[in-house]
């Protein structure tokens, strides 16, 4: 009788762990996002966030690592200290890791931005499926309350801010070198360079699928002015 209660402890204790692993926010790559988002991907492969993980590289930016007192010959691409505000999700579930590098996880990409995708990529696939079916339209907060982040400043802030000095309430270290003091163009405002599409990606129309809060404070403003873009399909 011991002996079953101790295997059925154990068989409950371990269904909790998988289902914890399988609910638990996970990063899923910036592919499966661009696989309906098209036009997004395509205008952020030519972004310096797409590019991140190449100023890492040996000789690369030379001037500005000297700058900043680093090595310029350095390959800091396995730098544990570095390579986070580089990549997804670093060393998180799902994200990038220096062990196993995925390039899909490679650069500051989608999910960087719009938090870890494993909850709410579906939601948008069979929401988007409706809408075109049938007009039917789904509240933006269920996308929220399953991990999309529509307030994202302070993930920016936790690379462009992150030094002594710089107010930031959440400095901690490895702290970033590349502070204003070491050139002024390392200023961070955040709500100038989010609309930097050189930066960031060029915006496209939404369909209307979702409505209603939360919405990123610049949404109505960037889909005023928003360019019309190619869909794909999500494979």
């Amino acid at each position: 009788m011991r002996q079953s209660m101790t295997l059925a402890l154990a068989g409950a204790a371990m269904l909790a762990v998988l289902s914890g692993s399988v609910l638990a926010d996970k990063y899923e790559g910036r592919k499966k996002c661009s696989s309906c988002h098209k036009s997004q991907g395509e205008s952020w492969d030519t972004t310096a966030h797409a590019k991140a993980m190449e100023s890492l590289k040996p000789k690369v930016k030379a001037a500005a690592k000297t700058k900043a007192k680093l090595d310029p010959n350095k390959d800091y691409t396995k730098d544990k200290e570095c390579v986070g505000c580089h990549v997804d999700g670093f060393n998180r579930e799902g994200g990038y890791t220096i062990a196993e590098p995925n390039k899909f996880l490679t650069g500051v990409g989608c999910e960087s931005c719009h938090g870890p995708g494993s909850k709410y990529r579906g939601m948008h696939r069979k929401a988007g499926a409706d809408f075109e079916k049938s007009k039917k339209t789904s509240p933006r907060k269920a996308l929220a309350d399953a991990g999309q982040d529509f307030d994202f400043e302070e993930g920016c802030n936790a690379c462009h801010l992150n030094y002594e000095g710089s107010g930031w309430k959440g400095n901690k270290k490895p702290y970033t070198p590349f502070t204003p003091q070491v050139d002024k163009k390392y200023t961070f405002d955040f709500k100038k360079y989010v609309r930097d599409s050189k930066a960031m990606h060029e915006h496209y129309k939404l369909d209307g699928t979702y409505t209603g809060e939360p919405k990123f404070m610049y949404h109505d403003e960037f889909q005023a002015t928003a360019k019309v873009g190619v869909k794909g399909s999500d494979d």
